[in-house]
């Protein structure tokens, strides 16, 4: 079965996940050296992104994924 892929929804958290690291004052180089994980495909919605990478992206940020969730929903 081929991978689901909503563009929309992509975007949203794209620019969530911008506004964080914004927030953080972190560079994608060091998000991606704390972490192993290349945030700028993600970033720029070219990447479908897994639960468990974001996840992992919000146990970084410090922020439960309802809260992440809550942000995109709101966009």
């Amino acid at each position: 079965m081929p991978q689901l892929r909503d563009k929309k929804l992509l975007q949203k958290i794209s620019v969530v996940l911008k506004s964080l690291r914004s927030e953080a004052g972190i560079s994608q180089e060091e998000f991606y050296n704390d972490t192993n994980i290349h945030i700028g495909r993600i970033e720029t919605a070219k990447a479908n992104l897994s639960v468990s990478t974001l996840s992992a992206i919000c146990k970084y940020f410090k922020i439960p994924l309802s809260e992440f969730h809550k942000r995109v929903e709101d966009l």
